[in-house]
């Protein structure tokens, strides 16, 4: 062999790349070859799928190997996730629609990714990393013990060999040393993706002439969104790139849509035609613009071993893939690659063959659990009620405790997933309980589609969890931010399992932490005077202020014809429900005559909401004032209320949209679902399932 290195790297795409400059960080003195089959540059655009990143993907880049200064000036800072229940329809402002109004504060990125492979490859160079584009290997063989692996590539017209100590196989779905020792496993979930990308922007905000649904989002740019237009078995992804050009793509369980019905432009568009026309509207009218089309069969798959003792492993698609939905590739390109690095450590001290196991096997349990998000739930893509929950659940898991394990770097801390493991079990066993009861909720049916936005980062508790991402927290504050984390699940659970009004799936327990009401780090410190927001209107209530005078402010600028979907607190409520010392309290989101929106929260339970909508009771609508009065810093929440505003409130009961997720102490979600519209707001530390849904 002419050249030994202590790293080959086969594949040097996006894992091979990154995996190289992570492994330049840590250890200056290692000596890393590359090799690429493809020439650089890259094409803009029509390259790769896999263009949106999520928090842990986007950290791995930015923070992890410095980049965050490209991804800002080269790329798209996204608007979140943002799902339309649109089949069939093309009047996209009257369908739920489940996304943030504000971009929440750790980014994610949507990554035109032959800009980015191109700049990861001249960046590698630049940190002293041995890359080599139009490399193509043609031979290698595996070592064991000490003996080296060997590697043969075609480069320059020449043929090489060099020898090296590691040998890691980045090469995607070519999967090199996958299948040289026969290491593919089926996962059982079967599911296919088409995709196309066109060379021009579909901007979804210009879809809709409505300015008020315009500006529901500050700034007004959805485009900017992974934008899932999703139906019972599939959901379709508009994707934009920093070049200007836009990611199409259909993903769909394989027996509710088979491939064969879009395994072409044509036949994608006439799909499209049938289950999402307004997208094919605007696809279509585009079509000379069309620049790639490919389709993954069965795109979803295991791998028996990643890590081996003999010091060779795999990372990216060369691994494993679950699914495009929620965009998990780069995250276990991060996974992956941060357990390698450690393996090299452990190589280095001479103690290599039980962390290959172990790291092998958190590897796993990571896949695995991610993979039950997707096992059996594509059906319910369509349901406009269970899937916005399943949304928040599932995002709620994977910040509370797969993000914290990367954010705080403490993936490969033993001691420290030792000593919680019976909570990481038990979070573990209670998302597979929660997604059979999401697939058992969604099986009920009878679920509306109405004209109303969920926005989930109006949830302070939810959004709260998004920005303490970034959080440096010390041994002890790790520890205790997933117990309060793990204890937050487990109140999430409780009422979703109470809303859906079904009791928990039976299954291994673990031991479930101690739940004493809302986890510290989830309320942010507030000033005075509190305030709560509305969606539906975009009034700012603040404490002391009359509510008549609020309606007249916002009257001529509240959407028409429906209540929006989501009442969001910066503290006020959580507060009240602290001051309360117990007493239930009830959230009602008031739709005026108007048009505007104001938000009554009455103590002792429901007897005063009924006597306010049903006896048209304006001393009681002031008896809440007083007790509120008394319960919030001495300020009057309710001040004034008219009795035909009551009577109107009663009228339009059927249309309101607040709903109060009450065993967190935290407002919720809201559907809009007629005689589900309020849902009894417990005071934090309340953990008796006592609390009824009331009617209006």
């Amino acid at each position: 062999m002419s050249e030994k290195f202590d790293v080959v790297v086969m594949g040097g795409g996006l894992a091979g790349l990154t995996l190289a400059m992570q492994l330049r960080a840590r250890f200056q003195d290692l000596s890393i070859l590359v090799l690429e089959r493809k020439p650089h540059p890259l094409p803009e655009a029509a390259h790769k799928v896999g263009e949106s990143t999520v928090e842990i993907g986007a950290h791995y880049f930015a923070e992890t190997l410095g980049l965050r200064e490209h991804l800002e000036q080269d790329h798209i800072r996204k608007f979140g996730f943002r799902f339309f229940f649109s089949e069939g329809r093309r009047d996209i402002e009257s369908v739920t629609e489940l996304g943030v109004r504000r971009v929440l504060p750790t980014p994610s990125y949507q990554i035109d990714r032959g800009i980015f492979e191109n700049f990861l490859g001249e960046e590698a160079r630049r940190r002293g990393i041995d890359f080599r584009d139009a490399a193509v290997v043609r031979r290698f063989t595996i070592g064991e013990g000490e003996t080296d692996h060997s590697v043969g590539f075609e480069h320059g017209d020449a043929l090489h060999e060099v020898g090296a100590r590691w040998l890691f196989d980045a090469s995607g779905r070519a999967a090199l040393l996958k299948r040289r020792l026969d290491l593919a496993q089926d996962n059982g979930h079967d599911a296919n993706a088409v995709w196309f990308r066109i060379d021009d922007r579909l901007a979804i905000d210009e879809w809709c002439q409505d300015n008020n649904w315009r500006e529901q989002c500050t700034p007004a740019e959805r485009w900017r969104s992974t934008n899932h237009m999703v139906g019972p078995g599939y959901w379709v992804w508009l994707i934009p790139l920093s070049s200007g050009a836009h990611s199409v793509g259909i993903v769909a369980d394989a027996q509710m849509h088979p491939l064969n019905t879009m395994n072409s432009f044509d036949r994608a568009l006439e799909w499209l035609g049938e289950f999402q026309p307004l997208v094919a509207d605007h696809v279509a009218s585009r079509r000379d613009k069309l620049m790639d089309f490919a389709f993954f069969r069965n795109f979803s798959y295991g791998c028996k071993h990643v890590f081996s003792a003999d010091r060779w492993a795999l990372t990216g698609e060369s691994g494993v893939f679950l699914d495009p939905f929620y965009s998990p590739g780069s995250d276990f390109i991060a996974i992956a690659n941060t357990y390698i690095c450690e393996l090299v450590q452990r190589d280095r001290e001479g103690a290599l063959a039980p962390y290959a196991r172990i790291y092998e096997e958190l590897y796993f349990s990571f896949y695995r659990n991610t993979l039950r998000l997707y096992e059996g739930q594509y059906p319910m893509f369509g349901d406009a009620e269970v899937l916005p929950i399943k949304v928040l659940w599932d995002y709620t898991y994977y910040w509370g405790v797969l993000c914290q394990l990367v954010f705080q770097d403490r993936l490969a801390d033993l001691k420290l997933l030792g000593e919680l493991r019976p909570e990481l079990d038990h979070a573990q066993a209670l998302n597979t309980r929660m997604q059979q009861l999401l697939r058992e909720w969604h099986e009920q049916g009878g679920h509306a589609n109405p004209a109303t936005m969920l926005d989930q980062g109006g949830l302070d508790w939810f959004h709260e969890l998004n920005r303490g991402l970034h959080d440096s927290l010390d041994e002890a504050g790790v520890r205790a931010r997933l117990r309060e984390n793990i204890a937050l699940l487990d109140r999430l659970a409780d009422a979703i399992a109470e809303r859906a009004g079904m009791a928990l799936p039976t299954g291994a327990e673990g031991v479930r932490p101690a739940c004493s009401g809302a986890p510290p780090n989830l309320r942010r410190a507030r000033t005075a005077p509190a305030r709560l927001h509305v969606a539906q209107a975009g009034a700012v209530l603040r404490i002391g202020q009359p509510l008549a005078d609020v309606a007249a402010q916002r009257a001529h600028r509240a959407p028409q014809h429906r209540a929006r979907a989501l009442v969001a607190t910066e503290g006020a409520a959580h507060r009240v429900a602290t001051a309360a010392e117990g007493r239930h309290l009830l959230a009602i989101l008031v739709q005026l005559p108007a048009n505007a929106a104001v938000l009554l929260v009455a103590d002792e339970g429901v007897a005063h909401a009924d006597r306010i909508v049903d006896a048209h009771d304006q001393h009681a609508a002031g008896h809440v004032g007083r007790h509120l009065a008394d319960l919030v810093d001495g300020h009057a929440l309710a001040g004034r209320v008219l009795a035909g505003e009551v009577r109107e409130l009663r009228r339009q009961r059927g249309a309101l949209a607040a709903d109060v997720a009450g065993d967190l102490g935290l407002v919720g979600i809201a559907d809009a679902a007629g005689d589900r519209n309020v849902l009894r707001l417990r005071a934090a530390g309340q953990r008796h399932r006592h609390g009824e849904r009331q009617a209006g």
